[in-house]
């Protein structure tokens, strides 16, 4: 008699594992390859992470990662995160606005420049913030005088965050406002509204989920952000060491599982933002339709 392969593996009377198992056996190529490739580089690597942080009790768990200088890097890096993405969503949607409904000298130059934090390495643009924003550099020499030291602080943190997550917010609404219809606007002017009353009722709208997105985008891209931050910071634990920095120094010390731990919660932050992203990405997908 013959045994089925669920069977083997130790689901009897399945069908479900049955129905299972004839679905990964008779999928197309393309499907085994794509989940192949996704179970090597990614669920692989991150069940290793869950597993390896398992091996630590719940209770010691908690304490790595409730210590003090792990939730001191929690509120940097968090916090100067948000503050960055709230930036970019400010100034990242002029910058589209600029780029999509003007015309001037040198504007494909401009536009294409935006993508330059996608293939600049993070560790120049950590070089290059940290000497510029420095006390004898082209804009930290400016602020000087002011009182105002940006290299080597959390606020140095913060610029290099902004940097480094611009381009989510430009290249996310940028498509959305190409595709807007001036027609509509001009209605709303002919009907009376003047350009304050045009952009909160017309324009605004369907923009927003895009803003979302490319703040959520830009967000996540903050909190993982290291080569750049790590230059133009001290890295000094509750002035302006955030917790990637902290993990790669708990690995310098020997201390695997406390740099497991602080990933592992990161890494659960991360997959939390990852769901917020697809549920704003579906809102404006509604939206659109």
């Amino acid at each position: 008699m013959a045994v089925s392969p669920a069977s083997r593996f130790g689901f009897r009377n399945s069908s479900v594992a049955q129905k299972l198992w004839q679905w990964l056996f008779h999928m197309p190529w393309t499907w085994r390859i794509t989940l192949g490739y996704l179970t090597v580089m990614l669920f692989v690597p991150i069940a290793a992470m869950f597993l390896k942080a398992s091996t630590e009790g719940p209770v010691n768990f908690w304490r790595i990662a409730t210590s003090p200088v792990a939730l001191a890097t929690y509120n940097v890096t968090f916090v100067t995160s948000i503050l960055a993405a709230l930036m970019n969503g400010l100034f990242g949607t002029l910058i589209a606005w600029v780029l999509v409904r003007y015309k001037f000298p040198f504007k494909r130059l401009i536009d294409a420049s935006i993508d330059l934090p996608f293939a600049l390495p993070t560790s120049v643009a950590g070089l290059t913030l940290a000497t510029v924003y420095s006390n004898n550099g082209w804009i930290g020499s400016l602020l000087a005088p002011l009182g105002i030291k940006v290299s080597f602080t959390r606020l140095g943190v913060w610029v290099a965050m902004i940097f480094i997550s611009l381009p989510f917010v430009v290249r996310t609404v940028q498509p959305v406002m190409q595709e807007m219809e001036r027609e509509i606007e001009e209605a709303a002017w002919s009907l009376g509204a003047n350009q304050w009353q045009t952009f909160r009722r017309v324009i605004l709208p369907p923009l927003f989920p895009a803003i979302l997105t490319g703040v959520a985008l830009g967000f996540s891209r903050a909190v993982g952000e290291y080569g750049s931050t790590v230059i133009i910071s001290s890295n000094t634990p509750f002035r302006d060491l955030i917790a990637p920095v902290l993990i790669f120094q708990r690995l310098e010390q020997y201390d695997y599982s406390g740099a497991t731990v602080i990933g592992t919660v990161l890494l659960l932050i991360s997959l939390v933002l990852l769901l917020l992203i697809n549920l704003l990405q579906a809102w404006g997908r509604r939206y659109d339709d």
